[in-house]
């Protein structure tokens, strides 16, 4: 592997980004162990944000604890603060959750362009609504409770879908649309031939 490895894990709630990317940095690791990986997941950035006590920190534990979607400026500034203080250029790049709206990703676009990262990966994790509902059920956290199941599956259709448009429709990108209603594995096996592994 000469180049580094700039993927971008896109899908529903539950449809196993953080899987994933997980198995996707194993087998990294595995065939080009010379080479380190910065692993970007705003979910546990988000996570660990709103165990503070700050103002801001407040106001996000209550939208995370009514299934909302938080504001984009806190998405970035997460993201924007590993690129700058831990980002040597040299590594892989995954990215886990991001972006979440047409601007996040627009954003996102211009911090791959100020890194000179060429033709980046869309992993768009394809799932229906309902296979992601379902999903989201038998994983049984604190955050998957019926309402708070309804309000993220909105807020992927109206926020992060046209997202994935955008990724899809971008000559810069290498937009891989993975059917991840399979197995862990099949879907594992899906990508890595996607990506050329």
């Amino acid at each position: 592997m000469s180049t580094p490895v700039t993927c971008i894990f896109i899908g529903r709630p539950g449809s196993g980004k953080g899987t994933q990317s997980r198995f996707l940095i194993e087998y990294i690791k595995a065939t080009a162990a010379d080479r380190a990986t910065l692993y970007i997941e705003t979910g546990s950035m988000f996570r660990q944000f709103i165990q503070g006590e700050s103002y801001s920190q407040k106001i996000a534990k209550e939208i995370m604890d009514r299934g909302g979607r938080h504001p984009d400026f806190l998405a970035v500034w997460h993201w924007g603060n590993a690129l700058i203080n831990q980002f040597t250029g040299a590594e892989n790049l995954i990215f886990d959750g991001a972006p979440r709206s047409m601007l996040e990703a627009q954003v996102l676009d211009t911090a791959m362009k100020y890194y000179a990262r060429e033709k980046p990966a869309i992993a768009f994790l394809n799932v229906s609504r309902e296979w992601s509902a379902a999903r989201l059920r038998e994983r049984g956290r604190a955050d998957d409770q019926e309402a708070e199941i309804a309000s993220r599956l909105s807020w992927f259709d109206r926020d992060v879908a046209p997202a994935v448009t955008y990724y899809r429709e971008h000559a810069d990108y290498n937009f891989l649309d993975i059917n991840a209603e399979q197995s862990i594995k099949a879907v594992n096996q899906e990508l890595q031939r996607a990506l050329g592994l």
